[in-house]
């Protein structure tokens, strides 16, 4: 059975790490979910209120990471999700996490990053040269890091799929599971 990384941390946004998760589950994959440290996560929930002029977080649920960045054979997995929230903004300056990052970026394997997630790429060094989507306001740190932003649910830049955030999950996960099978079949 082909395996899928899960890049995640505290604060991830809860919809953003569970549907990914169950989505591959359910399409004949092993995801494993990789923190900072093996621990129970915290993952929070944003969503908007009415005269705020950005998302609002709640408490999400928790949930156990399998293993910690340092316990992590990339070779093993044949792609690599990442989920946004606010743990992107801790993790991208994990060097280990960096390291599993470069790894898929370098040997050409799926990677799908949603709304925070490309903060990771960026601060990996992949992103330059590219395009990516992202959370809208991520805009001038995706062109920092070198790479053309674009409004998109479901972007494909080769081995790069990239969306803006949780309601674009249909679109999202449909493409990288397009790019995904033609890579790692699943089995079934």
């Amino acid at each position: 059975m082909p395996k899928v990384l899960l890049i995640t941390g505290d604060a991830a946004e809860d919809l953003e790490v569970m549907y990914p998760y169950q989505r591959l589950l359910e399409e004949g994959y092993e995801v494993d979910i990789a923190a900072p440290t093996q621990k129970k996560l915290q993952f929070v929930v944003h969503d908007f209120a009415d005269g705020f002029d950005t998302y609002t977080e709640k408490p999400g649920r928790t949930w156990p990471a399998d293993l910690a960045f340092t316990e992590v054979d990339p070779a093993q997995y044949a792609a690599l999700v990442l989920p946004g929230g606010r743990a992107p903004e801790f993790l991208r300056n994990n060097p280990d996490c960096q390291r599993l990052v470069r790894h898929f970026a370098e040997t050409d394997k799926p990677i799908a990053a949603l709304c925070h997630g490309p903060l990771i790429l960026a601060a990996a060094g992949v992103l330059h040269d590219r395009t990516s989507s992202s959370y809208p306001a991520l805009q001038p740190d995706i062109r920092a890091a070198g790479a053309m932003w674009v409004d998109s649910p479901d972007h494909i830049d080769g081995n790069l799929v990239t969306g803006r955030a949780w309601p674009d999950h249909p679109q999202w996960m449909r493409a990288f599971l397009e790019v995904l099978r033609k890579s790692a079949p699943p089995s079934h």
